[in-house]
């Protein structure tokens, strides 16, 4: 029986792209002026150390690359300042208005506290139980433990939660590994190697993707 239903933030219930797209000019130019180097060299230098370190506990975390470069931002002010630029999938809000009826509710993310604000910003917090971080497990997506304590503070058993997210490495394979479903957004037709449980194009076909794994555990 599934009691719960996990979700995944960024690229799953909303996108920060545009957001990013805003403030990474004010970026280059800082790095520029403090390093004495024109600024598309200053680009070339930041997204180098984005991409040495993907996948990397700092590499969810924007603030760890302001640090870096010592450029006097936090990307949660950053947030409150363009929250227009952070925006939600079609559909998401009263998706999840019709699943909170019926489930517990709950965000696993690999981002930092901040995480938060973007729910915040697009009216979504308080549609979900519980919401754990990188920050409140010390760990990111695939290990065990952030998963784990997403299911401990939900109060609910592996085999009865989902996790949905559009990372098949991070949110489907590390969802399987502690025994919970997997629901993969698979935007761009990839292959799964029958790795989830149910494949969906975009979270507007979720409500039925859990319709086929309630169906399927009653046979």
């Amino acid at each position: 029986m599934v009691k719960a239903v996990f979700f995944d933030i960024d690229g799953t219930l909303l996108t920060e792209w545009p957001l990013i797209m805003t403030i990474l000019p004010r970026v280059y130019w800082e790095i520029s002026r403090k390093l004495g180097i024109p600024v598309y060299k200053a680009r070339e230098i930041f997204l180098r150390e984005i991409e040495v370190r993907k996948g990397t506990y700092d590499w969810h975390d924007w603030n760890f690359f302001f640090r870096k470069f010592d450029i006097p931002y936090r990307f949660e002010d950053l947030i409150e300042e363009y929250p227009h630029k952070v925006e939600l999938y079609p559909g998401v809000k009263e998706l999840l208005e019709d699943l909170a009826e019926k489930y517990i509710l709950g965000v696993i993310t690999s981002g930092p506290r901040y995480q938060r604000k973007k729910l915040e910003v697009t009216g979504i917090l308080d549609y979900f139980d519980v919401v754990v971080t990188r920050d409140d497990a010390n760990a990111i997506k695939p290990n065990p433990r952030i998963f784990i304590m997403a299911l401990e503070r939900a109060g609910v058993r592996p085999g009865d939660a989902v996790m949905v997210g559009d990372n098949l490495e991070q949110d489907i394979l590390g969802a399987r590994a502690v025994g919970m479903k997997g629901v993969w957004i698979n935007q761009r037709g990839e292959n799964g190697f029958n790795v989830p449980h149910v494949e969906i194009r975009s979270i507007s076909e979720l409500k039925r993707a859990l319709e086929v794994l309630e169906n399927e555990e009653d046979i």
